[in-house]
């Protein structure tokens, strides 16, 4: 990974972290109407609440809007989700699709879990069980999005995905976080790789 002068590592952090911050802020009347919806469209919390695998490979509870009818059995199917999944919720369906599921991710990024722009997070199933190359995914953390995001999302094979993390974590720096947020933006509005192919 290219070697960031602490300084620069440091303001990047504290400048995400109030970022998030004041997002959570912003946001929070758009939070109580999402909740409100979901709250109304189907039985169960409105976040969805998950272990996942994080920097140096330990674990955190990751925040979503809970975009499926609640079945704490079939938690951990929200990985590779189709379209036309029964599973997924009216609300969820328009959740998805815009991406507003991921905002209660902003949680994660001010409790230091996540940053802005990283590798996805996934499954300890996963994470615990990297191969040496893999294992590289976790020099970082996390974030809410990254290249293997605007590349293609759900959209790549798990080695693709895989290979554009490492790419990023050797390329990574401010300014290259900036056009993946600038990418993002677009590709949201566009909505690609929302769902897997498979």
């Amino acid at each position: 990974m290219r070697k960031q002068a602490k300084w620069s590592r440091c303001i990047a952090r504290i400048c995400a972290w109030l970022f998030a911050l004041m997002l959570l802020i912003l946001l929070s009347p758009l939070f109580a109407v999402i909740g409100a919806l979901i709250k109304m469209d189907s039985k169960g919390p409105v976040f969805f609440i998950q272990k996942r695998g994080g920097r140096y490979g330990n674990h955190f509870k990751i925040y979503k809007f809970r975009t499926m009818f609640s079945d704490p059995a079939k938690e951990r199917l929200d990985i590779d989700v189709l379209e036309d999944d029964p599973r997924i919720t009216k609300v969820g369906h328009i959740l998805r699709s815009t991406s507003l599921d991921e905002l209660p991710q902003l949680i994660n990024i001010v409790k230091g879990d996540m940053a802005l722009v990283g590798p996805r997070p996934t499954m300890p199933s996963q994470t615990d069980n990297y191969n040496e190359y893999q294992k590289q995914r976790l020099l970082v953390r996390p974030g809410v999005t990254g290249l293997a995001q605007i590349s293609g999302r759900n959209a790549l094979s798990w080695d693709e995905k895989i290979d554009l993390d490492i790419d990023y974590i050797g390329r990574k720096n401010i300014r290259y976080d900036l056009y993946i947020l600038i990418q993002t933006f677009f590709k949201v509005i566009k909505s690609e790789g929302v769902y897997s192919n498979e």
